[in-house]
Order: C-alpha cells, then structure tokens, then sequence
C-alpha cells in the first residue's frame, strides 16, 4: 500500500465511528429522497450501505471516492518508459479522480494500472491475479488510457478488461465466508462484453481453483450461454456461484433476468442463507429493477454456499480470463443490503454524472478539474490528420513500442459542428496487424483498415474530441488518416 493510503487509514476508525453515530438520521433522509437526481454533499455509497447497517469491507474505483471522507489513491500506474509508478488520487475529499495526474505521468508513453486501491481501510486492494488452474499466469495489466470517461464533467478513466486480463486478491480481510452474507454492486459498460469465461467481479476461491459448486458468489456481465442465461441475446447480470452462471433458479433458462446494455449498466447480486438477488439498471438514470429474488439454485451444491472470502475482478475464479468488459466501480459488503439502502445507492450513483459533459452535482465536497473529454495523446509519434471537408479530422500517434509490435492511438476531433458518428481509415504498413482494438469497430480489406465509433462515443460535440486505440504486430510508421462523419 502506498504512503498516502496509510496515512489516510490512520483517520478511517474516527470517520466510522461518526458515522456510526450519524447512522439514523442519514439512512433516514436518503431513503425518504432515494429517486432524487441531486446528491447529498456527505455521502457516497460506502456511507449509504453503512448507514443501512451493511458497511462495505471493500469499496473499488478508479473514477471516484466511495466515501465522501476519501482523500486516498484510487488506483497506480506503471508507465512503460522507466517502469516507475504513480498513485491517482481524488481531487478532494470524496470526488472524482484525478486524471490529470494520470495524463501527465503517462505523456508520451503508455501505462497500466497496477494497484486498484481499497477505500474501505481493510486493504483489500487488488493487484495482478496469479495464475489458477484453468489458465497460467500472473495475468495481463489493464492499458490505463483504454477506457475514458466523463463523471459529472470530470475526466476519468476505468479498467478495461481485454481477455487475458484480471486482477485478484486471495489474502482479503473482512468479506463474507461459508454461507455469510454479503451483497455487491457494480458499474459496467453494458456495450464491452463478448461470450467468453468470465467477466466477475466479487468473492471467489482463495487458492484460484475450481473448488466445487458454491464456492464463489461474484457478479458477472456478458453473454455466454454455456450455464445459464436470460431473455433475449444478452448481456446478462448473473451470479458465478462456481460451476455455474445463474440467472435465476433454474439451472439454465431464466427468462425474467432480460437483457441488460446500457452504456453505464448497475450490476448487484446479494446472497444469505438459502437466498439471493439479481438487481440491475442505468447508471445514468431511473431506478433499479428485481430481475430475481428468491431461493439458491435448484441444483445441489449451492445451499448451503461454501464461499472463501477472494476477490476477482475480470476473471473466473479458477482465472479463466477469456472474457471482456469495463469496470468503473464496485462494492462488496458485510451483511445483505436491503432494497431500500440499495435503491438509495442507485440514487447516488445516478447523480455522480456517468457520461455527463457537464457538472452541477456534488461529490462531497468542491471539486476542481478537466471539463472536457477525451483522452490525453501524448503519443511519441504524431501522424497527419484527415481532412476538414468531411467533418472531423484524425490524428494517429504511436505510444509504445517493442520487439515485434507496438500500441496506437487515433484522436477523433469534430470541425465546427457536431458529428453523430465517424469512420477513420488507413493503409497499414507492410507486416502490420492489428489484434486489438478499443473504444472502436475494427474492419480490414486487404491492407486498409477502418474503424468506426462504438456505440456510445459517435456523437462529439463541435471541436471536441474521442480517442480510440489498438494493439498490432509489426513496425510502427506514420500512417495518413481519412475522416468521415455523419
């Protein structure tokens, strides 16, 4: 753990013990305006679920503070350069994360994110998962620029999970056991999923092997069909409860949990004694709905639950880490939350301005920073740009490199007026190929290649930009760019 982490901790036992004492009055006012769209400048979720008698034992983010008295790292880098690191702070007490910080320390080269702090003070941090027995490690750093966001007008970045990718903590202190209970949420891109096994995020086997049915409790996203699945094509919310995905009770089909994509989705499973939940929603608005609330599956194993008290995020819990997906935030608590602490938390969650340009929501506390969106280039080579004519203009620059291969990144900015989507091609290089790309549709005919928006950042306002990245095999060059918008 990091210098400025400790010292926080050293304040954590006084912050419960006064909010033990304001527990009463702040549950109270809460629920009564849990639907409001506005956010009380004293709370944050960890002090919701504290106040509902439900305190978290671990509280994760690299967007913003979980406790409106969080003045800790949210997470660490590691740039390639010179292998050094850098802890990514708050901007206050309680608000968003400092990705200005990230943007300078990153400049010209590439990063990872190597430590996701815990702000519960139990140091239930997560780090690069070890190998497990269904795959080898240690696991793939997430690529710390992969995954921009906006929070309430303020830039912020979350973990994009690319397969191979995972993180773990097997040594926690505090989360549930055996048939303890426990509930979790957490913050997903609803569009960054595929079929694979298995994008989790919460309790799992401590030694990262398949220990039997019931052995885990974890939230997963996406929409393998393997186990079980819901309504429609997916994503699903379901619960990995080791040796099975379940939507519901049945085993397989479970057709009241739908298909959930919203660009910012909120993802909770909860489980006690012979009984769990499935709750989802928008991050971004309305309230949170029951997809199922009743007894543990209807296959042996699972009543009572064996659960070991790890932590996985990206993986199964034997490490399969063939899946994808997007986390910005998330949770784990002692107890089962009630409906009424978890819609309350929506609430917060709602408020906090996932996707939002724009301020006017507090975080608890002022908060300072970036008002634009985008990512940072920075690159070590600067290619040309598009032309202007057809709307936007692209340009390309290298941000690392090494034997074999290396990593770009392509800023999309607007002319005049807006754009509602975008199309960047280019002639790749001779040898080149690329095997990844992000925040983008990636196609290939021969040697150009084209990538056009995902679904959720088509649309940029005038002279304002969006970023999207790759891996490819080969040499960099400077590649010329071709924009075109609608």
């Amino acid at each position: 753990m990091s210098s400025s982490a400790t010292a926080w901790l050293s304040h954590h036992a006084r912050r419960w013990a006064l909010a033990a004492c304001a527990a009463v009055a702040l549950v109270a006012g809460l629920l009564v305006g849990g639907t409001t769209t506005s956010q009380a400048a004293d709370t944050q979720p960890c002090d919701i679920y504290a106040s509902g008698g439900t305190p978290c034992v671990a509280a994760h983010s690299t967007t913003r503070a979980l406790y409106s008295s969080y003045n800790g790292p949210l997470y660490q880098v590691r740039r390639s350069s010179d292998n050094s690191t850098r802890d990514i702070g708050v901007l206050s007490a309680g608000g968003y994360a400092d990705a200005a910080s990230q943007d300078s320390f990153c400049s010209g080269t590439s990063c990872v994110i190597t430590v996701i702090y815990d702000q519960s003070g139990r140091s239930n941090n997560l780090t690069q998962a070890p190998a497990g027995s269904a795959a080898g490690g240690p696991d793939n750093l997430a690529n710390a620029t992969a995954a921009p966001t906006m929070l309430g007008g303020h830039k912020a970045y979350g973990v994009f999970v690319a397969p191979g990718t995972g993180y773990r903590n097997n040594h926690t202190n505090g989360i549930a056991t055996g048939d303890n209970p426990e509930g979790m949420y957490a913050i997903f891109d609803g569009t960054h999923y595929n079929g694979g096994c298995c994008f989790d995020y919460g309790n799992a086997e401590t030694d990262s092997r398949d220990d039997g049915n019931g052995t885990m409790e974890a939230i997963y996203f996406g929409n393998i069909k393997v186990w079980g699945y819901g309504s429609g094509n997916g994503p699903w919310i379901m619960a990995d409860l080791e040796n099975g995905l379940f939507s519901g009770v049945n085993q397989h089909l479970n057709s009241n949990d739908p298909t959930i994509n919203y660009r910012y989705t909120t993802a909770i499973i909860k489980g006690k004694q012979n009984h769990w939940a499935i709750r989802g929603g928008n991050a971004q608005s309305g309230n949170l709905s029951t997809f199922y609330d009743g007894v543990r599956p209807n296959v042996s194993g699972y009543n009572p639950m064996r659960k070991q008290g790890a932590i996985i995020l990206g993986t199964g819990g034997d490490n399969s880490k063939g899946a994808q997906g997007t986390f910005y935030e998330g949770v784990m608590t002692s107890g089962y939350p009630t409906d009424a602490t978890e819609n309350a938390v929506q609430a917060n969650i709602t408020a906090a301005g996932y996707g939002s340009n724009t301020g006017g929501t507090t975080t608890g506390g002022t908060t300072t920073g970036t008002t634009t969106g985008g990512t940072t280039t920075g690159g070590s080579t600067q290619g040309s740009t598009g032309g202007t004519s057809s709307g936007c203009t692209a340009t390309y620059s290298t941000t690392n490199s090494w034997s074999g291969g290396f990593q770009g990144e392509v800023k999309v900015t607007a002319g005049s007026t807006a754009v509602n989507s975008w199309t960047v091609t280019w002639t790749l290089g001779s040898g080149q190929t690329i095997t990844q790309v992000w925040n983008g549709t990636l196609t290939t005919s021969g040697s150009t290649a084209t990538v056009k928006n995902a679904s959720y950042n088509g649309s940029v306002p005038p002279s304002t930009s969006t970023t999207f990245g790759f891996l490819a095999n080969g040499t960099p060059n400077t590649p010329t760019l071709t924009c075109t918008s609608a």
